[in-house]
């Protein structure tokens, strides 16, 4: 969600042209959200009083939206809110790495949480993006652990301000950066695909001092040497084991 001044229209304000009633505009572009993947399947929706001021409409346009969405399949309400329903789509076409570096599941009794928030990334981070001291931009935060609670993985991902100006999908989740909403960005490399850019990875391994853990450090550019994101994952070499995984396409 990119940011406005005053005199612009919101990044997702109904277009007045439009012959349907509001609710209905609002519903379109929800429905938008989900089909490109912004809001994956299963992905429990911002809440209606976020979802007004992202839109800028009122809590029952949404509500009637919602409800219009629901008629048709594309999200389900239960006690814990409205979720994404649609048939999922590939996470990523071949040779797409995962997001973040090694966020998956370390087995099937493993529990992961992912969040966004907008605040200021780390220092080091903030250098290696060429982000001013302080300047706040998109902070991505992954955990995976034990049913108990014992940690076996953790990241730490920031985004640069060029992936937010180029990369829409991205960009949609700055309103709704508020550290409690789940926010599995799965598809974010692919998205940087879809937006032009050319992924070039470079991952570092350490030890984490005094710890039986490792760090991988991956930090990512386009074809214009412009940073994208730096993600930082730490791992328990004692509980888990770090896999990487590729899929190469087939020469033609």
């Amino acid at each position: 969600m990119a940011r406005t001044t005053p005199h612009e229209p919101a990044p997702h304000e109904p277009a007045h042209s439009d012959d349907r009633p509001l609710y209905g505009r609002i519903a379109a572009l929800l429905l938008d959200e989900l089909r490109t993947g912004t809001i994956p399947p299963g992905e429990r929706l911002p809440g209606e009083r976020h979802l007004a001021a992202y839109f800028q409409v009122s809590r029952e346009t949404i509500r009637q939206a919602l409800e219009m969405l629901r008629r048709s399949g594309a999200v389900s309400t239960d006690r814990r809110g409205s979720h994404a329903t649609l048939p999922a789509r590939p996470v990523a076409a071949p040779g797409t790495p995962a997001f973040p570096l090694g966020a998956r599941p370390a087995g099937p009794s493993a529990v992961d949480r992912a969040t966004v928030t907008w605040e200021a990334p780390p220092e080091e981070h903030a250098r290696a993006l060429g982000l001013a001291p302080h300047r706040p931009t998109l902070v991505h935060r992954y955990r995976s652990a034990t049913p108990d609670g014992r940690s076996l993985r953790t990241a730490v991902t920031s985004f640069s301000a060029v992936a937010l100006a180029e990369v829409a999908e991205l960009a949609r989740y700055r309103n709704r950066a508020d550290g409690t909403t789940p926010a599995q960005l799965r598809r974010a490399y692919d998205w940087m695909r879809k937006a032009g850019l050319s992924l070039h990875h470079r991952d570092s391994i350490s030890q984490v001092d005094g710890a039986a853990s490792v760090r991988v450090t991956r930090r990512v550019h386009d074809q214009y040497a412009r940073p994208l994101e730096i993600t930082d994952l730490v791992v328990n070499a004692e509980r888990d084991a770090l896999v990487y995984e590729f899929t190469l396409p087939a020469a033609v």
